[in-house]
C-alpha cells in the first residue's frame, strides 16, 4: 500500500473500532440496565429488567461463530492442529469471564465495569507468574501497580452509595471473578501459542463454538432459554437490540483484524484503549452515571498505566498475530 492508502486504511480501521464499540457499549448498557414494557411494578418502577445474562452472551457467541466461519470460508487458512482440550478449557474460562462481566452490570454502572476490565493485566501477570512460569521487569510491575491504585480509587466506596448499589458488593465480586477468568484464559492461550501457534481466526472459531455449546446446554438445564424467548416475545423490541449489539460486535472485530493485519497490535491497542476511556465519558454524559473527583483520578491512573505499559512494557514480548483475539476480549 502507498503512504496515502496506508493512512486511509488506518483511519478507516480506527474510526470503525471507535464507532462499533461505542455503539456496542451503548446497546449493552441499554439492554442490561434499561427496562422493557410499560407495566408499573409494586415498588413504583415501570417496566421489566432484562436479567438473562447467559442468553445475551450466547447470542453474541453464536453470531461471532457464524461471522468468523464466513471469514474462513471466504479466506481459507491452513488446518488448525491445536489440541481440543486447550480450546475447551479456554472457552470455559472466557465464557465465565463474559458472563460474570455482563451479570455485574445489574449492580454496577457501566463505567465501573469498563475501568475494572481495563485492569486485566493484573490477573494476567499474576497467573502468568504462578502458572506460566513467566518473569517480568520491575518497570512492568510499576505500571501494573499504577493500574491497581487507579482501580482501587475508582471502585472504593465511602459513605452514601448510589441508588442501585444495595447489592453493589455482588457486582464487584463478579468483576473480580471475571478478571480472574481473564487471567486464566491468558495463561491457557500462552500454552496454546507455545504448542501450535493457531491463528486468531481459528482461536475465535473454536472458542466461540465451544462457548455456544456450553451456553446452549446451560440455557436448557437452567430453563433460562425458555424464559428468555418468552421475554423476547413479550417485548419484541429486544430482538432489534440483540441484532444491533451482535452486528456492532462482529463489525468491531472485523475492523480490529484489519488494523492488526495492516499495522500490528500496538496501534490497535492504542485505539481500543482510547475507545474505553471515551466509553466511560460517553456513559457518564448520556446515561447519568455520576463520577466523583476521586473516581476520575482513578480512571486517569488506570489509562496512564495502560498506555505506559503499551509503549514501554512490552519489549520483552514478541508480537503475535493472534493478539487480535486478546484485544477483542478486552472489548467485552
Amino acid at each position: 500500500m502507498s503512504n496515502l492508502k496506508d493512512k486511509q486504511y488506518l483511519l478507516i480501521s480506527a474510526v470503525g473500532i471507535f464507532v462499533c464499540y461505542f455503539y456496542f457499549g451503548i446497546m449493552q448498557e441499554k439492554i442490561t440496565r434499561g427496562r422493557y414494557g410499560t407495566e408499573e411494578n409494586e415498588d413504583g418502577t415501570v417496566g421489566e429488567r432484562f436479567t438473562y445474562t447467559l442468553a445475551l452472551v450466547a447470542v453474541q457467541c453464536m453470531f461471532n461463530y457464524l461471522f468468523v466461519k464466513a471469514i474462513l470460508i471466504v479466506k481459507p487458512q491452513p488446518k488448525d492442529t491445536t489440541h481440543t482440550g486447550y480450546y475447551a478449557s479456554s472457552a470455559l474460562t472466557y465464557l465465565l469471564a463474559m458472563v460474570s462481566s455482563n451479570m455485574a452490570l445489574r449492580w454496577v454502572a457501566y463505567p465501573t465495569q469498563v475501568v475494572a476490565k481495563a485492569a486485566k493485566p493484573i490477573p494476567v501477570m499474576i497467573l502468568g507468574v504462578l502458572l506460566g512460569r513467566k518473569s517480568y521487569s520491575l518497570r512492568k510491575y510499576l505500571f501494573v501497580l499504577i493500574i491497581v491504585i487507579g482501580v482501587v480509587l475508582f471502585m472504593y466506596k465511602e459513605g452514601k452509595v448510589n441508588k442501585n448499589s444495595e447489592n453493589a458488593g455482588l457486582g464487584e465480586i463478579l468483576l473480580f471473578l471475571s478478571l480472574s477468568m481473564d487471567g486464566l484464559t491468558g495463561a491457557i492461550q500462552e500454552r496454546m501459542r507455545a504448542s501450535s501457534r493457531p491463528s486468531a481466526q481459528h482461536m475465535m472459531l473454536s472458542m466461540n463454538s465451544w462457548s455456544s455449546v456450553m451456553l446452549g446446554a446451560a440455557l436448557l438445564v437452567t430453563g433460562e432459554g425458555k424464559e428468555f424467548f418468552a421475554f423476547a416475545l413479550k417485548h419484541p423490541e429486544l430482538f432489534t437490540h440483540l441484532i444491533l449489539i451482535a452486528l456492532a460486535s462482529a463489525f468491531g472485530q472485523l475492523f480490529i483484524f484489519m488494523m492488526v493485519a495492516g499495522f500490528g497490535p500496538l496501534p490497535c491497542s492504542i485505539v481500543t484503549t482510547t475507545r474505553k476511556f471515551f466509553t466511560v465519558l460517553f456513559s457518564v454524559l448520556f446515561f447519568g452515571n455520576v463520577l466523583i473527583g476521586r473516581q476520575w483520578f482513578g480512571a486517569i491512573l488506570v489509562f496512564i498505566g495502560l498506555f505506559a505499559d503499551m509503549f514501554f512494557g512490552k519489549k520483552e514480548v514478541d508480537p503475535k498475530k493472534n493478539e487480535g483475539k486478546k484485544l477483542i476480549e478486552n472489548e467485552k
